[in-house]
């Protein structure tokens, strides 16, 4: 598998996109996963997978019993 990849993907009249097949691929993107969309006007847009987003929090919020 390659490490990198640049696609495109185009906006329908809903706002949706289609995330490229092969990026899907690369990150094991499944129907039914959610994402996070990460915006900054200046320097763009992330799609982040949201399980990425909630290992990260675990390493810097760890349950405490």
């Amino acid at each position: 598998m390659k490490d990198k990849f640049v696609g495109i993907a185009k906006v329908g009249e809903k706002g949706q996109i289609v995330i490229p097949k092969e990026a899907r691929d690369m990150f094991d993107i499944k129907p039914g996963d959610s994402v996070v969309v990460l915006c900054d006007k200046k320097k763009g847009m992330a799609i982040i997978k949201s399980e990425v987003i909630e290992y990260t929090m675990d390493k810097i919020m760890p349950d405490k019993k």
